[in-house]
This record gives structure tokens, sequence and C-alpha cells, in this order.
């Protein structure tokens, strides 16, 4: 017996590790390292780990695995920066029954991820287990934040107003229900999508691919607001939806009030919403609705704010503001 009739190849892994190290040089070792960067007074290092979650099983019935890395990454940066720290790595896990090409594509996404956030590929795991069947994903990121610059809400005050920043869909929260949906074939992914379930066709014709659309990363839009403008608070809108992500940055004695009608939703969300016959409420709870983002800053500055947004290509509304709790 020997490993590899086991189920484990380590030449193979090997392999892939060096093939990698032509893109991302400084991983290969036992542990990934980095330089604080000067410059601090007294830097703070900010860390957040996450996952995809369930969005993975879309990349299996697309066969398409390019993007979910881009999704890994978004979904650990887009945590950390809501404080104000500025992205510096990241590390990667890959669980997975064996190395092969589409694990190769989820290190072009995670690597054009890492791209778009301005931030380094340090090291990570890529793991066979034999008896796995899927693959799964974990990602872990650090930032830096001066301390005297860190943004956690303290300054939030009423009259305050909150900007939504666009998503680009559903990013990578809601798929655990999203699975359901195209289990019962409430909606599909692309035509013909349920005879993979072993079922017959949907009744809908229309696809979803924009199912797979991957999550938007927002670092760079945010770096060039908190350089020029008072952010007083930021969340990024995951799971829970707006009001329930939007609440962690808020003080005691302040609530957000939340316009939906400020913005359009995107049509997959109505798509969903009617397929599913699922409650507003639920939607609002749930998925994003197009809300990928959100700032907090003064009245006299919303304005400015929202022209800086724009000309990073992203669409933005001014959804809500900052109230009295209970008034």
């Amino acid at each position: 017996m020997n490993y590899k009739d086991s189920g484990v190849d380590i030449e193979a892994g090997n392999a892939f590790v060096e093939k990698l190290k032509k893109q991302a040089p400084t991983i290969g070792g036992f542990g990934g390292m980095f330089r604080v960067p000067s410059g601090y007074e007294e830097p703070i290092l900010v860390s957040g780990t996450d996952g995809v979650g369930t969005k993975i099983n879309i990349c299996r019935v697309a066969n398409d695995y390019t993007t979910i890395g881009q999704d890994l990454v978004a979904m650990c940066v887009n945590d950390i920066i809501t404080c104000g720290a500025k992205p510096l790595y990241f590390l990667d896990y890959v669980s997975t029954q064996k190395i092969d090409e589409n694990v190769a594509d989820i290190m072009v996404g995670i690597l054009k991820g890492c791209e778009l956030a301005g931030l380094e590929l340090i090291g990570g795991e890529t793991a066979e287990h034999f008896r796995q069947r899927e693959y799964d994903l974990a990602g872990f990121c650090t930032g830096i934040v001066e301390k005297a610059e860190l943004i956690d809400g303290k300054l939030i005050r009423e009259s305050d107003v909150i900007i939504g920043i666009e998503s680009s869909g559903l990013h990578s929260n809601g798929y655990t229900l999203i699975n359901d949906m195209l289990w019962r074939h409430k909606i599909s992914y692309k035509e013909g999508y349920e005879e993979a379930w072993g079922g017959g066709k949907t009744k809908d014709p229309s696809p979803t691919p924009e199912l797979l659309t991957p999550t938007t990363i927002y670092a760079p839009v945010v770096a060039s607001l908190v350089k020029d403008f008072p952010i007083v608070g930021m969340a990024h809108i995951t799971g829970g939806g707006i009001e329930g992500n939007i609440s962690r940055c808020i003080p005691d004695g302040c609530e957000a009030r939340i316009d939906y009608n400020s913005w359009k939703m995107p049509d997959i969300f109505s798509k969903i919403m009617l397929a599913g016959e699922i409650p507003e409420e639920e939607m609002k709870k749930v998925f994003n609705l197009g809300i990928g983002y959100c700032l907090v800053v003064p009245y006299n500055v919303a304005t400015d704010v929202e022209l800086r947004i724009q000309g990073y290509g992203l669409q933005s509304w001014v959804i809500g503001d900052i109230i009295h709790k209970g008034k």
C-alpha cells in the first residue's frame, strides 16, 4: 500500500504548489511572512475569516469554478475594511477529493480577488480528502489601521445618513435557500438544469446565470472614501440583510431607518421572491436586495461621497438615516 493508492497524490500536490508559486512567489514555506508596513504610530491589525457557503454548488452545476475564488477573497476583505483597515495579505484553505483543474480555476479566482483588493496571497493549504465528494473553501485575511483612525461607529449621531453601494447580485449569501429552490424546480441556473437532479425540466424557461456572479470587492473605493471623507460607520451586507448588518456598527441609543423604496431592487431578487413565494420580510433577512456595502456619513457630505463612489463605476443611494432608538 502507499499514500497515492489510498487517495492522496503528494507529487501532484507538490507540482500544484510549484505552479502556483509562479503567480504568488511568497507561498511555499511552512508559514506565510509579511513585513508590517512602516509609518504607523499605533498600528492595529484586523483579521477576518470566512467561506463561500453553498454557493460552491452553483459552480458544480455550471461546471465553472473560475470566479468562486473572488467570492472567497471578497467575503473576508469586505468584512475587515469596515473599520477602515487596509488589506495586507490573504491565506486560503481548499479541501478536495483530488487536486484537479477545478482547484486550479479556484486559485485563478483567488489571485484575481487579491489583485482587486490590493493584497498579497502569502500562503494556504490545499488538502486532498479521499472520501470528500465536493470542494470546500475557507479564507483568512489581515489588514492594518492606525488606532486614531479606527472606524468603530462611536461617532455616529442622529441625522447621519446611510449610503448604500450596489451589490453585483446575491454575492455569497442565501444560497442554502437558492439550492433548495433549484432542487424544487422553482428556479433554474440554466435551461435543462433540473436533469442534473434526476427530475424533469422546469416550467420556468428563463435561466438565472447571474447566480454565479462574483461578489464585489469594495476595498479600493472604501480606501479612497476613508482618506478624504468623515466616514463614521460601515457595514458589509451579508447574511442577515441590510438592517441586521448595519445595526452592528450603530451605537446604543440609535438605530437605522431604512427606506427600501430608495433604490430599485435588481430583477434577480424579484424573480427569487416570486418563484419561491418568499415573504418580503424574509427576503430582507436573507438577501442584500441590491445593496452590498453601507456607509454612515454626516448628511452634508453625502452628495460628495456618492460622486466619489460613482467615479469607481458603482451606483449608490442614500437609503436611510440614523434616528434615536424607539423614535
